[in-house]
């Protein structure tokens, strides 16, 4: 490995959150890259970074402008619609694919960078369309996330009345199927005081009046007591807190780049109803997860908000899933809950998905 610069957004969303993490492995290792940020700089999602931490970044984005040359590789991430800009001459692009059908456009971009994905599904798809591409799973970020305990270090406990509490994540739009699991789920579980529903779907894309309407398309208008629909939580900490009050996480997204929510949550133990399909096959298996085939058929993904048809990018189709599989699943952790609220095997992830490794994959050949 030789020199480097990082051209990627440090921010609080979730291609802000592995940036973080990249730079703090960076700093760990005690090298000086130049930092390019994409958009604002916020660091308020994380921990109270250290002194040390802050001091470093500063330096390495002050020295880009003065120092950087074009002849020293770029390392960006970001999302290929805006990937053929470079700060190099030699870019490694690291970005996140959810579809099936890269446009002649994408395939233009990817073709002008080393590209790097975060799944072995965006890989296949890739080499189908002539991209040849390099893999880096993604990592447990163990800085932000980890089993909650109480003041006599046991492990928390958030519940007292024995109930069965399931987790929804991520930002409520089509392509991650919320609205057809979280009807499915109140069909079969709804007004159910065994069982509970947290559902951190908030998106900040939309405005609250926005967001309400989302959720009550959900219910038809109906209150259930069993279900919560939780507002955005704006740091890790909170957020660690919600991913260790579930006992069982629900990853049913029809297109992922990763999944980090569900991804989280199995590393923290939890148990896990996944859709066994794109990038969650590169971490859900039989031993940390119950696993929902999808149908054959796919669907397309088009919404007219984030994936608009005949648009030069993000055009395809995702995966979808029998609703009965689905809570046939749900039923079968619910036994696995009741069995043991812990799920062992999943705490694994935290050791075979490392920032180190991720690193070191992005920068091999660099």
């Amino acid at each position: 490995m030789g020199d480097f610069a990082f051209n990627l957004p440090i921010n609080q969303v979730s291609f802000g959150q592995v940036s973080y993490g990249l730079l703090k492995e960076t700093f760990n290792r005690s090298i000086n890259p130049c930092v390019f940020p994409i958009g604002e700089v916020n660091l308020s999602t994380q921990k109270e970074p250290s002194k040390e931490f802050q001091e470093w970044l500063e330096f390495c984005i002050n020295k880009a402008n003065r120092s950087h040359s074009r002849d020293t590789p770029t390392v960006r991430l970001w999302h290929i619609f805006d990937s053929l800009q470079s700060y190099s001459k030699e870019q490694t692009l690291l970005t996140f694919y959810e579809l099936d059908s890269p446009t002649e456009q994408e395939v233009n971009v990817l073709n002008n960078n080393d590209v790097v994905v975060t799944s072995k599904f965006a890989q296949e798809v890739f080499k189908g369309v002539g991209v040849e591409s390099r893999y880096a799973p993604l990592f447990f970020d163990k800085e932000n996330f980890q089993v909650t305990k109480n003041e006599d270090g046991e492990t928390k406990r958030y519940f007292d009345d024995g109930r069965i509490t399931f987790n929804l994540a991520g930002k409520f739009e089509k392509r991650k199927h919320h609205y057809k699991a979280i009807k499915a789920w109140l069909k079969k579980f709804g007004d159910d005081k065994k069982y509970f529903l947290q559902a951190c779907v908030y998106n900040n894309f939309f405005s609250q009046e926005q967001n309400v309407q989302m959720f009550q398309s959900c219910t038809e208008g109906k209150r259930y007591f069993n279900v919560n629909f939780l507002n955005y939580m704006p740091t890790n900490e909170l957020y660690n807190d919600y991913l260790n009050s579930s006992d069982i996480i629900i990853g049913m997204s029809g297109g992922e780049g990763w999944g980090l929510p569900e991804f989280h949550s199995i590393g923290l133990g939890k148990h896990g109803v996944i859709l066994n399909a794109h990038s969650y096959k590169d971490w859900a298996n039989q031993d940390n997860s119950i696993l929902v085939e999808p149908k054959e058929e796919k669907i397309e993904v088009y919404d007219e908000t984030f994936f608009k048809r005949g648009a030069p990018f993000n055009q395809g189709n995702i995966y979808d899933f029998d609703e009965d599989e689905f809570i046939a699943a749900c039923e079968e952790a619910v036994k696995k809950v009741e069995s043991n609220r812990v799920s062992e095997a999943g705490f694994k992830i935290q050791e075979d998905f490392t920032v180190s490794k991720t690193l070191d994959s992005l920068l091999e050949g660099v």
